[in-house]
């Protein structure tokens, strides 16, 4: 697994984490890997009717991201990075479930793309619609590799998603809008952060944790192993 290679990242490659969440930077920190961060400006809006499901949203969001940060880190004066992480955290309702308003109301094949509420009415719709069913949270991810340029004369880049499977118990009335009242779901898609107040809602989950909390670390982890023992991300050993 990639702990055995953390001392080498960091002693031989720059990388550079393309978002300003402080859970991110929190999850990857726990393993020891250090990083930069440079925060992408892409609006993450694209049009859900264009997708089968959320994991296709999610991936294609991160990759447009990974474009958009590749660009900005290129125009820099600083020495171009080894590797830029990009992701896009998505939560999907139940299928038949309709919730937010306006034009935001699009429904997939697998469930409704819960976006981060707009205000109080909107927390509370999510939230609703959330209470005693099962949800997924879907991450996409897009490793970017700067300095393998494609045919096409672009960084390569990797792309993977994640997705786990949450059980919200029955919440009351009174659970929504006082953890509506902390401030706690503004900001976050699906209206909820798990490492938080809202972890008290969580009946059980099937997959990986850190996916919900913001950062699928097991499967990161795994892709980016692969990209060193492929020779994609090399590093050197001391005999």
């Amino acid at each position: 697994m990639l702990l055995q290679y953390v001392p080498q990242l960091n002693a031989q490659k720059k990388i550079i984490l393309a978002s300003a969440s402080p859970r991110r930077s929190e999850i990857l920190n726990q393993i020891g890997l250090k990083f930069e961060v440079l925060v992408s400006s892409f609006d993450e809006m694209l049009p859900h009717a264009d997708f089968p499901g959320a994991a296709e949203y999610a991936v294609e969001t991160a990759r447009h991201k990974a474009i958009d940060v590749a660009a900005m880190q290129a125009r820099l004066p600083s020495a171009p990075a080894d590797l830029i992480i990009v992701e896009a955290r998505l939560p999907s309702a139940p299928a038949g479930l309709i919730t937010g308003s306006g034009t935001d109301t699009v429904v997939d094949l697998s469930g409704k793309i819960l976006e981060k509420p707009h205000d109080a009415a909107d927390a509370y719709r999510i939230l609703k619609s959330l209470s005693g069913s099962r949800h997924q949270v879907h991450t996409g991810v897009a490793l970017v590799l700067p300095k393998l340029i494609d045919a096409g004369g672009k960084p390569r880049m990797h792309l993977f998603s994640s997705s786990t499977t949450v059980v919200f118990d029955e919440l009351s009335d009174q659970d929504i809008l006082h953890y509506i009242e902390s401030g706690e779901p503004f900001g976050k898609a699906g209206a909820y952060g798990i490492q938080g107040m809202a972890g008290c809602f969580v009946k059980s989950l099937e997959g990986c944790y850190f996916n919900v909390m913001g950062f699928p670390l097991h499967k990161f982890s795994k892709e980016v192993t692969d990209l060193i023992k492929d020779g994609s991300l090399p590093l050197s050993f001391l005999e």
